[in-house]
């Protein structure tokens, strides 16, 4: 644990995990403050979980949630409240610390001088010169002083950010390129599939960021609070301001657990995990180990969602381990399904129907997972009957999993950049902003009718990058992007259905049919998904090697 003394009675540190929590009363710490919304990363653990395991060590525990770099002078005020009742030592927590310090600050600019402030926060690690501007400035921030100003910025170093780094630099060595983004790990999430299925372990998913930010790429490890297109620049957290001739924004999109009425206090316990946490996708493994007997309910949320094969990919893994061992006929396999159709691209629906007949799983389409009593066991599904009637329906399970709600960061919905559904308004072609000619985006939280995929993010990089140079005159014509997505649905333990298809869900197959036939269950496209994906995306797509992802490009 990176835990920095701030002042008497106060430390703060970077998101907590629940087996840190017996450490801390260790060290005598008698309250935690969570200062971290749930749904930031993949990687975080709720507060809930956080909660338990205080409440279970005898610590006060407290929720005072902010939004990164938008801390508020209420906040601080409330902070400064909740630290004085509490039983001390404190240890308040966020992503990285920053908001804690920044409520902190502002709960202590009328009780101390604001050079004692500004030189607390630099012994314990944090740069708060831009806080202290904003209380000067009566709670502005002046844009006009830039921390930095980069020729392209880079808004998230996830697949897609990194992705397009990379190449970038393949197509202009030197070009000054800066990444923000505030995570210390990168992870590979296609592979959580397969480690609640047993065949990957979680580590092997994981790699620091440092080591694959591209050499000569700059790293600003703090979050984007908010944009300010017409100045070309961002606001960071602690107030901090970038400016930049070309901004790509491409920050992934927020997990809306909270969107679930009682899932965030029983998620990782009571049999309800979902693959889209690192930390609850080998619990999902845990569960159908011990599965023996019962009811297995797998959701599937509205779309737009990440990677809309994901939540059948788990149930048919689970279902194929049942099967395998001899317990499928004692269990109860339901698919709920708040859409209307198996999959999205028809093409591929009959070979995913066999094996729903095979697993004998019932599909029930139009419910939406509205609640969850992990105590007793039970989910509840608003139901769109065909009438367009709608209901509320509740069923029992043994194991539950869930895939969320997913929505468009906070930062990026109120902003300029954001459509009126909160998604970055883009052309679906070029990938460059409808209204603000400097800006692209890219990766998930973009408006382009794609699927949310690595795989398309894989594509897109190539002809963000190319745009972005022509755009600083360096190239020329204009690179277009087709839509192209794909989805390896694991229906079994060695078979995929490779699913491969751009706008309008049209087939694009990568591979003549005589070797993958995407649309048939395949031993070869597992090979694929199991042996050759993880090191294409480590050293292929994350160091701009465009291998079947080379731009069609059209005169401007």
């Amino acid at each position: 644990m990176d835990i920095r003394h701030l002042t008497s009675g106060l430390s703060v540190a970077p998101q907590l995990l629940a087996a840190d929590i017996a450490l801390l009363k260790q060290h005598g710490y008698r309250a935690i403050i969570c200062n971290r919304p749930d749904g930031e990363g993949a990687d975080q653990p709720l507060f809930a979980e956080i909660a338990r395991a205080a409440q279970e060590a005898g610590m006060a525990v407290h929720y005072l949630p902010a939004e990164s770099g938008k801390v508020s002078d209420e906040q601080g005020i409330a902070f400064g409240v909740l630290f004085d009742s509490l039983p001390k030592p404190v240890l308040a927590y966020c992503r990285t610390g920053m908001r804690s310090t920044t409520m902190w600050a502002l709960s202590q600019a009328k009780l101390q001088p604001l050079p004692a402030i500004l030189a607390a926060a630099t012994k314990a690690g944090f740069d708060l010169k831009g806080v202290i501007r904003r209380i000067v400035n009566q709670g502005r921030t002046p844009v006009e002083i830039a921390e930095a100003e980069h020729t392209v910025v880079i808004i998230g170093g996830g697949a897609a950010g990194i992705a397009t780094a990379a190449s970038l630099l393949a197509r202009c060595p030197g070009l000054d390129i800066a990444i923000i983004d505030p995570a210390d790990v990168h992870y590979y999430q296609p592979g959580w599939t397969l480690v609640g299925a047993g065949v990957f372990d979680a580590p092997s998913t994981a790699r620091t960021m440092a080591s694959l930010i591209p050499e000569g790429v700059h790293w600003i490890k703090s979050a984007v609070a908010a944009f300010e297109p017409e100045r070309n620049a961002v606001i960071l957290d602690g107030c901090r301001v970038v400016k930049y001739a070309q901004l790509i924004v491409c920050p992934g999109l927020k997990l809306n657990w909270n969107a679930i009425e009682g899932l965030p206090e029983t998620l990782g316990r009571n049999g309800v995990t979902s693959n889209y946490l690192y930390h609850l996708a080998p619990y999902t493994w845990q569960l159908v180990q011990q599965l023996r007997s019962g009811r297995a309910i797998f959701t599937q949320p509205p779309m737009p969602i990440k990677c809309a094969g994901a939540p059948q990919k788990a149930m048919y893994l689970s279902a194929d381990h049942w099967q395998r061992t001899g317990v499928l006929d004692a269990i109860d396999i339901e698919f709920c399904n708040a859409g209307s159709v198996l999959f999205g691209v028809a093409d591929y629906v009959p070979a995913l129907m066999d094996y729903v007949r095979r697993y004998d799983i019932a599909l029930d389409f139009g419910h939406n997972l509205i609640a969850v009593d992990g105590q007793h066991k039970s989910a509840t599904f608003s139901r769109t009957n065909p009438d367009g009637s709608k209901d509320v329906v509740t069923r029992e399970f043994d194991m539950l999993h869930v895939v969320p709600p997913q929505v468009a960061p906070d930062f990026i919905r109120v902003s300029p950049l954001a459509d009126t559904n909160g998604w970055i308004d883009i052309d679906p072609a070029t990938m460059r902003h409808n209204t603000i000619e400097n800006i692209h985006a890219l990766g998930d939280a973009g408006n382009s009718g794609n699927a949310k995929t690595a795989a398309a993010a894989r594509v897109q990089a190539p002809v963000v990058a190319h745009n972005v140079l022509a755009a600083l005159g360096k190239l020329t014509g204009s690179a277009r992007y087709d839509g192209y997505g794909s989805c390896p649905l694991t229906v079994e333990r060695g078979k995929i259905v490779l699913a491969e298809f751009t706008y309008g869900g049209k087939v694009a197959p990568s591979f003549p049919a005589w070797l993958i036939d995407g649309t048939r269950p395949s031993r070869l496209a597992w090979l694929l998904k199991e042996r050759i994906l993880p090191p294409l995306y480590w050293k292929g797509m994350l160091k701009g090697r465009e291998w079947m992802a080379k731009p069609e490009l059209a005169d401007l």
